[in-house]
């Protein structure tokens, strides 16, 4: 992808630049001082007399701009958007580029035979140890499963491209102690200076130029690499080394990993914190990642309303890693449990929903009557006295605590029971509780959360417990004149028998896109996930000085580089295998039971469907040796898409850079895959005279 800062469409200078004069295309003369805006220019591929006068596309894609735009009208000191036009031109993931250009722009082009589609400006969000472990990486004593990290040498040689919104990169998880050099396919490069990046993280580049016209303007300086939370956490749960000692505000000790720890890792920043992700940015950083030499992508964005694959930068940049043999893994979104709010649901791309793990940072309410209920807390204060305390609720308000003022001379000293929500975060409620004297606080969840708890670093004692244990917890209170409870801490615990359960955020299918495949693809750890950041969150100070190097974070954010792991492990031992196959070997293997072997549940406790679940749960033993697969290569995904209605054009810009298709719509709209997918849904309509 080639970045054309310095190209300007300014009358007819560019052309004259990039053309003979004698070849020169002039501009349209008219009116273009309306309001610019970043647009995705698709375009038909270039004729042979295209490809004979421009020696590449980024000049050709000038050369376009410039027949339509004329800011000869324009004052660049007044309209200073006005002076670099050309944010993008993409050689990989779509035939077309990114500019800056007015609606009456846009008309000029629908009016050129080279015009496709002209799609506005659109903003994506981020999804937002003991993991290996769990799904049988290490071949210790493991939940139930063997290791296979011997089998793979832990993902030696491989590389995996992060697409995030940055990362820390002097953390511990991207030490290079036992790494060997890059190999010498890569041809990325780091925008750290050279002391940061080393073997582990050999790559980290920032992606602004789309996102920086609308967030600040066109003066800012260059976007350095952010050292952010939420990128450190997904690239060390892909690919972070070992890390003894790693814990979380003194709980979940152990030696911190990634699926992957001896692969590389490359940092593609596309997101900045609270502003989201450009879509375009999202296309130039996986235009130059499928050419620097990636072997697995790792995103963890994307938009439950991204539309159709034509216009949805993740679908169209992983359509041309798999011709490249790029495994692409994405998160399913954080939309659940509503159904068809499933994100990234191309069929190419593998698409993972949000389980938990088995392992609980308890913290139990005992109540005065003896009654006791086993929540969360992932501050547990040592030497806590186990007494019992007053209890008190918030009454005068909806029962969230959000009133700072709220019960300030009855809270000292004494239990405050709060619901989750209102207008304050849990941690700020602490706060306020925390600074007017009280003991402790007693958070109850919200009842979509079933039985799923996300404890957060309090900096006041607090148990947070689910909805039903909430409503045992007010019916006491309203029994008694005078209600007490104690908080116990019980430290972190392993094993819990009805893991994995499918969290109750994960987003779920059918997919609106694509009705003939199941979405999403299968379910990986994506709750109270422990991982490296550059700062915890929460307001109690870290006990330790690792402690304040890793946190937990819950959402299919964190479930995606599970899974982009362990595609770089199964591609080590089978460096033959196509995306697809290694796609299906996951998929046909994945378990279906929890521990009991019983079918897994959602967080109410009924059995999870395919629309939460996908095809199962990871279990990367059997993935390595599957036997049967179902193999597709880029091509056989043709004729789904024009069963799905795509125009010619729309199905060529999808598949680009392969060649254009022609005549190959079908007659009728045929929503099934017509090949070899290992999850295929056909749809029932009952005979009307039954």
């Amino acid at each position: 992808m080639s970045r054309l800062g310095a190209v300007l469409c300014l009358r007819v200078a560019l052309v004259v630049l990039l053309l003979p004069s004698l070849l020169a295309t002039v501009a349209v003369a008219h009116n273009d001082t309306g309001v610019h805006k970043n647009y995705l220019i698709i375009v038909r591929k270039p004729y042979e007399y295209d490809q004979n006068v421009y020696k590449t596309v980024s000049s050709w894609h000038a050369s376009l701009l410039a027949s339509v735009c004329d800011t000869a009208k324009e004052e660049l000191a007044a309209d200073p958007g006005a002076e670099t036009r050309l944010i993008y031109s993409y050689r990989n993931v779509v035939n077309g580029f990114c500019a800056r250009v007015t609606n009456e722009e846009v008309y000029e082009m629908a009016k050129k035979d080279w015009f496709v589609k002209a799609i506005p400006e659109k903003t994506y969000k981020l999804m937002t140890t003991y993991t290996p472990r769990m799904v049988g990486l290490t071949g210790a004593p493991a939940a139930f499963h063997g290791g296979v990290w011997n089998r793979s040498n832990m993902g030696e040689g491989m590389i995996i491209g992060v697409l995030d919104d940055g990362i820390a990169a002097g953390h511990p998880s991207f030490d290079a102690a036992g790494m060997g050099p890059p190999p010498a396919r890569w041809k990325g490069r780091c925008d750290f200076n050279s002391s940061v990046c080393n073997n582990k993280l050999i790559g980290a580049r920032s992606f602004y130029e789309s996102a920086r016209w609308k967030l600040r303007g066109i003066d800012d300086p260059v976007l350095r690499v952010n050292e952010t939370a939420h990128g450190t956490h997904t690239s060390s749960t892909a690919g972070g080394n070992f890390v003894p000692g790693a814990n979380v505000m003194g709980n979940g000790f152990g030696t911190a990993a990634g699926m992957a720890p001896r692969a590389h890792l490359a940092l593609y920043q596309v997101c900045f914190e609270d502003k989201g992700c450009d879509r375009d940015d999202i296309l130039a950083a996986m235009d130059d990642a499928v050419d620097e030499g990636v072997d697995v992508l790792s995103i963890s964005l994307g938009d439950d309303e991204a539309g159709d694959f034509a216009g949805d930068p993740v679908a169209l940049g992983g359509y041309t890693a798999i011709m490249k043999g790029v495994f692409v893994s994405s998160s399913a979104g954080n939309n659940g449990p509503n159904p068809s709010t499933v994100s990234n649901e191309a069929p190419w791309l593998l698409t993972v929903a949000a389980s938990t793990t088995g392992r609980k940072f308890v913290a139990t309410v005992k109540l005065g009557t003896g009654v006791e209920f086993d929540g969360e807390a992932l501050y547990q204060p040592p030497n806590f006295p186990s007494t019992q305390w007053p209890l008190v609720a918030d009454t005068r308000g909806d029962g969230t605590c959000s009133d700072e003022h709220l019960m300030r001379e009855h809270v000292p000293g004494k239990l405050v029971v709060c619901n989750q929500g209102g207008n304050l975060t849990g941690l700020k409620k602490g706060n306020y509780l925390h600074n007017a004297g009280a003991a402790g606080m007693i958070l109850i969840g919200p009842e979509f959360m079933g039985s799923v708890i996300q404890p957060k670093s309090h900096i006041l004692p607090v148990a947070q417990i689910v909805y039903l244990s909430g409503k045992k917890l007010k019916a006491y209170m309203k029994s008694t004149k005078s209600p007490t409870a104690a908080l116990i801490y019980k430290g972190t615990v392993f094993g819990d028998s009805k893991t994995p359960v499918v969290a109750p955020f994960s987003s779920r299918g059918p997919s609106k896109q694509n009705q003939g495949i199941l979405k999403p693809d299968i379910a990986g750890p994506g709750v109270n996930i422990i991982a490296g950041v550059s700062v915890p969150q929460g307001l109690a100070a870290p006990p330790n000085p690792l402690a304040a190097k890793f946190d937990i974070m819950s959402g299919t954010s964190m479930a995606a580089p599970h899974l982009s792991g362990i595609a770089a492990l199964i591609k080590k031992a089978h460096p033959k295998w196509s995306p697809a196959a290694i796609k299906s070997a996951m998929m046909t293997t994945a378990d279906t039971l929890d521990r009991r072997r019983k079918p897994i549940t959602d967080q109410n406790g009924h059995e999870a469907n395919m629309f939460g679940l996908g095809a199962g749960f990871i279990n990367p033993t059997k993935a390595m040796n599957p036997g049967l697969v179902y193999d597709l290569t880029a091509p056989d995904y043709v004729p789904f898409l024009c069963g799905l209605g795509y125009s010619d054009h729309e199905v060529s810009s999808i598949i680009h850079p392969a060649p254009p298709v022609s005549g190959g719509r079908s007659p009728t709209k045929n929503k099934h895959i017509h090949a070899n997918a290992p999850t295929p849904i056909r749809s029932h309509k009952p005979d009307s005279s039954s």
